[in-house]
């Protein structure tokens, strides 16, 4: 089995040898680079070519959004995971949608952070139902008319099916859940996410669960 790819980015040199004596005791994870800032992100991507970068929010000179949104911006980005202090912070929502796969807390333990590496390398973003739930409410104090108007032109460009599918992704549901109440095969659902996926330029789950909340589809 290939191993996966990761790069680390924090400004602590400290957190660098943690994660990496941490990702070192897990067999098919290689640590391929490590940065210290967000404005080494782009060159070191181009040198190791990872599949997942870990990535701090506060770094002095670029911090891990900006680092994040540059990233995800070119053909063939890595994913990436942002490690914050804070499980409920206006940053993680921006990095969510600037298209990054999930976050973990520093303070989560090492073997919830070594799977959230292997998840989010195999495609499935690193939020739980309950999470992705609390960032929801966190972000409803700041949503304006405009960006529900927004959202909703964005979604209307699905078919009801695609709109059924991206609802239930926006409320958390996993692929089989999905299949259940929606009476189609799991293969059937994960050809629709990626459709709502490329219909709409968007990354992952995450920011199809933001973009249905923004539009109000999960109040209906």
């Amino acid at each position: 089995m290939t191993a996966i790819r990761l790069l680390l980015v924090d400004d602590d040199p400290l957190v660098r040898a943690g994660l990496s004596l941490m990702m070192g005791g897990a067999g098919d994870i290689e640590i391929v680079g490590e940065g210290a800032d967000g404005d080494e992100v782009e060159a070191l991507v181009d040198r190791t070519r990872p599949d997942v970068v870990l990535m701090d929010i506060r770094m002095p000179s670029v911090d891990g959004l900006t680092a994040t949104e540059r990233l995800r911006a070119r053909a063939d980005a890595p994913q990436v995971v942002v490690l914050t202090t804070f499980h409920a912070d206006e940053q993680v929502l921006h990095a969510l949608r600037a298209g990054a796969a999930g976050f973990v807390l520093k303070d989560t333990p090492p073997a919830e952070i070594v799977d959230a590496v292997r998840r989010v390398a195999a495609g499935d973003p690193v939020l739980s139902p309950a999470v992705t739930r609390q960032l929801m409410r966190h972000a409803a104090g700041t949503r304006a008319d405009t960006r529900q108007a927004r959202a909703r032109g964005r979604l209307a460009t699905l078919n009801d099916r695609e709109r059924e599918v991206a609802v239930a992704v926006g409320r958390g549901l996993a692929n089989a859940e999905i299949a259940t109440g929606l009476f189609m095969s799991v293969a059937t659902v994960k050809t629709h996410v990626s459709r709502i996926l490329a219909k709409l330029g968007l990354n992952n789950r995450v920011q199809i669960a933001l973009l249905a909340y923004d539009a109000g589809l999960l109040e209906e």
